[in-house]
């Protein structure tokens, strides 16, 4: 039995070296259209792809809810020149109550020109112009659209695979709470919000929780820790309280959404991420009417603009926003 085996295995390997001196004798035309066709052959068995780049456009992520059926939800990306040359970082920005992606972009580009200039800016559409929060005109999944959203862009050769920024105003800020809390993606590294701190259904006091279904807030969340939050709320805000409270306008169930106070939401935040102390780090901003609050090295950051309601965030420094975000590696 092993001399007929050894016999077996030596044929085999005669076979082979026959078929390498056929190869091997070849010209080098068709040695390279065999190399050529190997290549094709190892693309198309494991899926490689070309390099594709991301231009702007308007894309769709289809969703189903309870609203609608393989509903088309559109987002808006812009971008800049530079990602011609290399990878650049992403920004999603949510839009208020009421909002559209056209105008918070028109906006977020005078704000923020130096943003605007080199990353890849990314408006995405609330469906019923609302984000799913509480008693919100939406009821779609808003957290696998904007997850979706993510996912889908990072695929892009010029799209940096970290430090993923996500920015929302009003409705859109506790849509970017929402994501803060339940969200598990590494990639969203920082979460800003303006004029929208925790509502009383995001953490009851105790615990964060999970929206659920039917809205339901009944489930508790850890959220991801490692990330970096920063909060702006106006002191005169009277839809959204600045020392917390009923809003004047925002429905909730049995009457109208409570928030936390804004400096309290912004210190169960950092608690969260890892703050020991009692108190943060307070300063004014020189030459301006606004006081910082950080924590964990700023980290964590709350702004009070004393003299501003809900514009507050329309008052946003580019340099503090630039300053916030380079410590996470600008």
């Amino acid at each position: 039995m092993g001399k007929r085996l050894n016999n077996w295995t030596e044929a085999l390997k005669n076979s082979h070296l026959a078929r390498m001196e056929s190869v091997l004798s070849l010209n080098s035309r068709h040695q390279v259209k065999g190399l050529l066709l190997g290549c094709l052959f190892y693309i198309g068995a494991f899926g490689i792809q070309r390099a594709e780049n991301l231009t702007s456009r308007i894309a769709f992520i289809q969703q189903s809810w309870v609203q609608e059926t393989d509903y088309p939800r559109p987002y808006h990306v812009f971008m800049p020149e530079e990602a011609q040359n290399k990878p650049v970082k992403l920004i999603l920005f949510l839009h208020g109550n009421g909002g559209n992606p056209l105008a918070a972009k028109k906006q977020f580009s005078k704000q923020f020109p130096y943003f605007a200039r080199r990353y890849a800016c990314v408006f995405p559409e609330g469906y019923a112009k609302s984000w799913n929060i509480v008693s919100e005109a939406s009821k779609a999944d808003d957290l696998a659209f904007i997850e979706s959203i993510i996912q889908k862009l990072l695929q892009y050769d010029n799209v940096a695979k970290t430090h993923v920024t996500v920015i929302g105003s009003s409705n859109g800020a506790a849509m970017v709470n929402q994501l803060a809390i339940e969200s598990q993606m590494p990639q969203i590294k920082n979460l800003v919000t303006l004029v929208s701190p925790l509502n009383q259904f995001q953490h009851d006091g105790a615990f964060f929780r999970k929206k659920g279904p039917n809205n339901g807030y009944t489930e508790g969340a850890q959220p991801l820790k490692g990330r970096r939050l920063m909060n702006v709320s106006g002191g005169v805000d009277r839809l959204v309280p600045y020392d917390g409270g009923p809003s004047s306008r925002i429905p909730a169930k049995g009457g109208r959404l409570t928030f936390l106070p804004a400096e309290t939401s912004t210190f169960l935040w950092a608690h969260w991420m890892g703050f020991q102390g009692n108190h943060p780090e307070q300063s004014m901003v020189p030459n301006a009417s606004i006081e910082l609050f950080r924590y964990l090295n700023g980290d964590v950051i709350h702004i009070k603009i004393p003299d501003k309601g809900h514009n507050a965030g329309s008052f946003l420094a580019e340099k503090t926003l630039r300053d916030f975000l380079g410590g996470s590696d600008e």
